[in-house]
């Protein structure tokens, strides 16, 4: 798969494309549809497929503070958008004058002059330009002006729930994993830098290694989770997760933490991905630290249960 970084980065030469347009955030089973159709629909034509995106999300653009909890870090993204299939994945810095972009002007610059869009496939809500004023019945009409089609990708859905991207991000906030992970299609994961902590689990005999997420990533809730943790992108360790400030120690500061079962090895400095599996309790406040070693030596076991 290719990646361009701007529209403007087109080769000389391009041909016709079929394009997908949005933030695909989680690229869960409703973005999987949309860009599996995208790249189908591409390969009928005998032109290139591509998945156009932003960085950083609009939102923190449009209105600052307002940046939406991340599900997918831009590289694993991109890895996610390649495993469909994709010819070309391009990312458009999104800025304040982009923003202003009038609708006609997002079609005509991107769509018309760049990518010599022959199709555009769009979920129903799709929205563009300055304000959000464009939409697919826009998208259509400026399509029969300038010669490229326009295919409507259908919602996906299940039990009366729309997936979308907004969804998850409520269910990963409550800290309902497996709902999460039912919507994208594989465990909700996040990612970091193992760093030193208090060492505190260690002494107790439940080491953990400590992860330093990136800004606004899509945290659970507190609480103790089972799952894996992920070393060199396919190593996958059994992991008690657990998540919060620590009460038993009057802990403040909220953290990610993972007690890799059955492993004796040093994990200080590498980055890893956690991924979540199940809910397995809430966090809980001790009064002594036998009652906490014992819920402990619980958690991993259920955690063994719960991944095998």
């Amino acid at each position: 798969m290719q990646r361009w970084r701007g529209y403007e980065a087109t080769p000389g030469g391009w041909g016709r494309s079929v394009v997908t347009i949005g933030v695909f955030d989680g690229v869960h089973r409703g973005h999987q549809a949309t860009i599996g159709h995208a790249v189908a629909r591409a390969r009928e034509l005998g032109v290139q497929s591509v998945v156009v995106t932003f960085d950083p999300h609009p939102a923190e653009v449009v209105r600052p503070g307002s940046h939406p909890a991340v599900l997918t870090e831009p590289i694993r993204k991109a890895e996610l958008i390649e495993a469909l299939g994709v010819d070309v994945l391009c990312v458009v810095p999104f800025t304040a004058d982009f923003s202003r972009l009038p609708a006609e002007a997002f079609v005509h610059d991107i769509l018309v002059e760049h990518l010599h869009a022959a199709l555009v496939v769009v979920g129903d809500n799709f929205r563009f330009g300055h304000r959000a004023v464009g939409n697919v019945a826009l998208l259509e009409r400026l399509g029969r002006t300038f010669g490229f089609e326009v295919e409507d990708a259908p919602l996906v859905a299940a039990a009366g729930t729309v997936f979308s991207s907004t969804y998850i991000r409520s269910c990963v906030d409550s800290g309902d994993v497996a709902a999460a992970a039912a919507v994208l299609g594989r465990p909700h994961r996040l990612e970091g830098v193992v760093v030193l902590g208090d060492q505190r689990g260690r002494e107790l005999g439940f080491p953990t290694a400590n992860l330093l997420c990136q800004p606004h990533a899509a945290v659970p809730a507190d609480g103790v989770y089972a799952g894996w943790l992920v070393r060199r992108g396919t190593e996958r360790l059994p992991a008690a997760i657990s998540i919060g400030t620590n009460p038993t120690f009057a802990g403040r500061e909220r953290r990610v933490e993972a007690h890799v079962l059955d492993f004796s090895g040093d994990l200080y400095g590498e980055r890893v991905a956690l991924d979540f599996a199940a809910h397995l309790r809430g966090q809980i406040r001790y009064d002594a630290i036998e009652p906490l070693l014992a819920q402990m030596a619980e958690d991993v076991e259920r955690t063994r249960r719960a991944v095998g």
